[in-house]
């Protein structure tokens, strides 16, 4: 009868947690793991809308000289007709030594290059966004499926 009785531990000595703490303390850690990624999916969308807040801003800026240069682009060729078509000795010959329709040719060359410059910018710094943060999404995928599988191998 003396082996059936079971001694308490030493004052001092550990004790060994139960199965049901143990399980408590894993999905804890689980659950904060999960909050922790979330919270980094989070950042990587942040970061991802600053950059394509930082792509669209040099595109929606090509647009108005873009536009202008494409309006001076037609005035340009009006005049141009205009000047071919005007005879060589005609009295209403331009005297000045670049004719209206290179005038006209020089500010919308320069508003297009503008426009270009700044439109191929924005293109530039959208083409390095990748919307989707893959490996965080990734790793919150692996996590929750570990979580949900009833039988872990």
């Amino acid at each position: 009868m003396a082996n059936d009785i079971q001694t308490p531990p030493a004052v001092g000595a550990p004790v060994e947690p139960g199965i049901a703490a143990a399980l408590k303390g894993v999905l804890d850690d689980a659950l904060e793991l999960i909050k922790q990624q979330f919270a980094m999916v989070k950042a990587e969308f942040k970061s991802d809308f600053a950059k394509v807040r930082d792509g669209l801003i040099p595109i929606a800026l090509a647009i108005t000289p873009l536009l202008l240069g494409g309006l001076m682009l037609c005035f340009t060729l009006v005049h141009l007709i205009h000047w071919a078509a005007t005879p060589a000795n005609a009295a209403t010959a331009d005297p000045a030594t670049i004719p209206l329709w290179g005038c006209y040719g020089i500010v919308s060359g320069t508003f297009l290059l503008i426009g270009g410059i700044a439109l191929g910018l924005g293109i530039y710094r959208l083409k390095s966004v990748n919307p989707l943060p893959d490996e965080s999404v990734k790793a919150l995928e692996e996590n929750v499926k570990w979580l949900m599988n009833p039988n872990p191998k």
